[in-house]
């Protein structure tokens, strides 16, 4: 009797020790109260349970109750439809061990908004580097409609992970959390939520220096080069190690349901322009395929100017023209996609620019006349289209300026070479306020033209709605050089 006393109890023992012995339901953290939920369309909600566990969720906003079963690993999921409603919601879960209640949840539009440092960047700023207007938007926060869930700085990982390690929940936004919240995301939703008149939530998940290597899954990036990934890569160098931060910051908030991305990023990839136009395009599809929502809208912020290393005219692969060239490019690879440009609002020695709200207003047209149908919204400045040999110089074309294009006090930052590719500081004016000519007396058979083709420049071409031109060249050289580097 005794032997078989001391029997059962050494089996209850080890069935407490078990880690999935009568575990109650555990959900990510992205699905809690204070949420927002996509509105009017079928959104997932998973977690996980013990094998074969039976869980029933009812919601306020529909009489059905709905069932999952988790599977032999323990996940479950569930899809179930939303409505349009603005009245906060109720959401529970039910199963032989657990009982979870979510509340004040709201339907709205949901967007994620990723990249390194200048989509991380604070609305307080950064030490010694303001944002610029933050002090009135802080002190004006407070609302209810607007959701903020910020996935913190952590750690990579060199495996996917299903749920987020270090985070802030959901919160309606307010001037406690706004002021350490991404001010591009913040700017962005704010107006969103107000233009729209419906909740808004914003899902910040964003790393400084990080390359956009780090962000891609290790089978899309295993396609394109060899992968390999030492632990103490993730321990000293998380944000430039391959795959580790989609694995670890993005992974685990699928398949939570989207409307759209903005992406803030490129300044780590600066001199590996063409690899990025292969990179950046094969990371939205990966992601568009991981959520299996179709191919939702992914607007992006082209990086500013800056003078970098203190190299202004270097003409090979450290120019952040390239990089900038190749940002446009992904225009035209990327299905849905859109661009804000920031030519105008760079800072020479200072590599986050302190306009943010800006950038958040040029993705914000985006997405008004993209995903929302305000078509009377312009989003997209002035783009190279032809260009003419005219009166000694060249006549350039552009695209989405139907009102014709704008200088402030004049344009500066052209350039003009001959069939020698060395090129020249050009003379440009806007002729008949919808084209521009550029000349130089040096040149007197012209056959190319750059614009703002330097790391540091400040953007003079716009159209009328003062939305400016990228850097652009007409050319496709990689052997051309500048009068002045000839010169020394």
């Amino acid at each position: 009797m005794k032997n078989t006393t001391q029997a059962l109890l050494t089996i209850i023992a080890l069935c407490c020790l078990l880690p999935n012995a009568f575990a109650k339901i555990k959900l990510p953290a992205i699905v809690s109260s204070n949420m927002v939920l996509q509105r009017n369309t079928n959104i997932k909600i998973w977690g996980w349970a013990d094998a074969k566990e039976k869980i029933t969720i009812k919601t306020s906003w529909t009489k059905e109750s709905y069932t999952a079963v988790a599977d032999a690993e323990g996940n479950w999921l569930v899809t179930i439809a939303t409505t349009n409603s603005k009245a906060p919601q109720k959401l529970t879960l039910k199963s032989n061990t657990s009982d979870i209640k979510l509340e004040n949840i709201l339907f709205g539009e949901v967007w994620l908004c990723s990249g390194q440092s200048n989509m991380e960047m604070p609305m307080k700023g950064f030490m010694g580097q303001p944002t610029f207007g933050s002090a009135n938007a802080i002190a004006d926060s407070n609302n209810p409609n607007l959701r903020l869930f910020n996935v913190t700085k952590f750690k990579g990982s060199k495996t996917p992970l299903k749920d987020i390690e270090k985070f802030f929940p959901w919160q309606q936004a307010s001037p406690e959390n706004v002021k350490n919240f991404s001010a591009v995301a913040y700017f962005y939703g704010s107006q969103l939520q107000q233009i729209l008149d419906v909740p808004v939530g914003i899902i910040q998940t964003s790393w400084g220096g990080s390359a956009v290597e780090a962000w891609i899954s290790n089978e899309v990036m295993s396609s394109i080069e060899k992968v390999e990934i030492k632990d103490e890569q993730i321990a000293t160098n998380a944000k430039g190690t391959p795959t580790v931060l989609f694995n670890s910051m993005i992974n685990p908030l699928i398949p939570y349901t989207i409307k759209g991305v903005l992406w803030y990023q490129g300044e780590s990839n600066r001199g590996e322009a063409e690899k990025y136009t292969k990179l950046f395009p094969a990371m939205v599809a990966d992601w568009r395929k991981r959520w299996n929502i179709g191919d939702f809208p992914i607007y992006y912020a082209q990086i500013a100017p800056y003078i970098y290393d203190g190299n202004n005219q270097t003409v090979d692969k450290k120019n952040s023209a390239f990089i900038r060239e190749a940002q446009l490019r992904c225009l035209d690879l990327i299905p849905n996609s859109g661009i804000a440009i920031t030519m105008d609002i760079g800072t020479r020695d200072g590599i986050h620019p302190p306009k943010k709200k800006e950038v958040a207003d040029r993705l914000l047209f985006n997405a008004l006349n993209q995903t929302y149908n305000y078509k009377t919204i312009d989003f997209a400045g002035p783009i190279f289209d032809a260009m003419e040999i005219k009166e000694g110089g060249l006549n350039l074309k552009f695209k989405n300026t139907y009102n014709g294009v704008y200088a402030y006090n004049g344009l500066e930052g052209f350039e003009i070479a001959g069939s020698d590719k060395v090129f020249y500081p050009a003379n440009a004016k806007i002729v008949d306020r919808k084209t521009v000519l550029v000349s130089s007396d040096k040149v007197p058979n012209p056959v190319a033209v750059r614009y703002a083709w330097d790391n540091w420049v400040m953007g003079t071409l716009y159209n009328t709605n003062l939305l400016p031109a990228s850097s652009f060249r007409t050319d496709n050289w990689t052997d051309a050089t500048r009068y002045k580097d000839n010169a020394n």
